[in-house]
């Protein structure tokens, strides 16, 4: 085969291996201006699992009514070295959920950090943590900023 050729079909088979990874979503899926706070969010699953952890959970507004949101966070390897474990959270915990939303307004969004009911802080991988702060932060249950 023409040297030119094999060249030409191993960066062509390059390419197209690397495409998958080029394919990843980021986090241009959420409004990261704005981190709304979910106050005792009852955990109904947590997945630990590649790509995305991911906890399930069901939250009551000021009103009584119940939505089920899913949040997702960095890949266990990723987490665990801000702390996370498998056993990190059990279903039926209550937490505090610091989350940025989908920008469509839908029930999920990326946490950047959950607060255990012992007080113990947990943050995700993304760089996201903190994000919005004090002044960016929505306090869902009780309507308004977080302060």
């Amino acid at each position: 085969m023409n040297t030119r050729l094999v060249v030409f079909l191993s960066l062509v088979g390059l390419s197209l291996a690397c495409l998958p990874v080029s394919a990843h979503h980021g986090a241009a899926a959420y409004d990261e201006s704005k981190e709304v706070v979910l106050k005792n969010a009852s955990v109904t699953k947590f997945t630990w699992a590649n790509p995305h952890t991911i906890i399930e959970f069901d939250v009551r507004d000021d009103k009584g009514s119940l939505t089920h949101w899913a949040g997702e966070l960095g890949s266990p390897s990723a987490i665990s070295v801000q702390g996370w474990n498998k056993a990190s959270i059990q279903t039926g915990d209550s937490l505090t959920i610091y989350i940025h939303q989908s920008k469509t307004g839908n029930p999920v969004g990326r946490i950047s950090r959950v607060v255990l009911a012992d007080g113990t802080q947990l943050r995700d991988s993304s760089g996201t943590s903190g994000r919005g702060g004090a002044a960016g932060a929505y306090d869902q249950s009780r309507g308004g900023d977080s302060k």
